[in-house]
């Protein structure tokens, strides 16, 4: 029993959070290389999209291997200040946002979307709103280690509850930008394939999946502040 505990105690360190925080990490990556492919989009650079796409493959691999290893590895109840289940929860959350990314990354380049000129711009702000709400929810999880020197109460807790606010009104500014460029592209579609015209609908419905993850991961992390 002290050799599995010291083996435990190896894998998480200090902190049965690390793994979890090293995760989310990982997955943000993924998210954040999202920007410069789509700078490298409205540049017509597919060279550098298609190695964009690769590495965003490698982080989401990377983040994949992580989940794995906290799955086998994570101590049980007797270990952990929280419910293993919540936390094996907010972690199935947080991997959505690295395939989330993959999904954008894949689809961009299979199909070579690259929005009307004057969308472009708008484009890439919606693609960093949706970046900045996963680096929130970033912030979030690593904040987990307070909480739990705190007991999960006072100003800690107080702090955390305000992040996830501002998570929430991250998330619906990315609602408003994906509305204005779906309003915009509405006068604009005659000038595409009917069938490009699908798939740009779907890009932008997968950006603010990602954006909609990023907030389920604070509502994951909220609903665990509640028990």
């Amino acid at each position: 029993m002290a050799r599995a505990t010291s083996y435990i105690r190896q894998i998480f360190g200090r902190s049965p959070f690390k793994p979890l925080q090293q995760h989310i990490d990982a997955c943000y990556e993924c998210a954040a290389l999202l920007e410069p492919l789509f700078e490298k989009v409205a540049a017509n650079d597919w060279d550098e999209v298609a190695r964009l796409r690769g590495e965003i493959i490698n982080g989401e691999h990377a983040a994949d291997d992580l989940k794995r290893h906290i799955r086998l590895h994570v101590p049980n109840a007797f270990f952990l200040p929280v419910a293993r289940a919540d936390l094996l929860n907010l972690l199935i959350r947080q991997d959505e946002v690295a395939n989330k990314a993959k999904d954008i990354a894949g689809l961009v380049l299979g199909r070579r979307l690259r929005f009307p000129e004057p969308l472009l711009e708008p484009l890439a702000e919606f693609a960093r709103g949706c970046v900045g709400t996963c680096d929130l929810a970033r912030k979030v999880i690593h904040e987990l280690d307070e909480l739990v020197e705190s007991g999960f109460r006072g100003a800690d807790v107080e702090r955390v509850r305000e992040m996830i606010h501002q998570l929430d009104e991250g998330e619906h500014d990315t609602d408003k930008l994906e509305h204005d460029i779906r309003a915009a592209f509405f006068h604009l579609e005659q000038e595409f394939p009917p069938v490009e015209v699908v798939f740009m609908h779907r890009l932008l419905d997968w950006l603010g999946d990602l954006a909609d993850m990023a907030q389920r991961v604070g509502h994951g992390l909220e609903l665990m502040l509640s028990k």
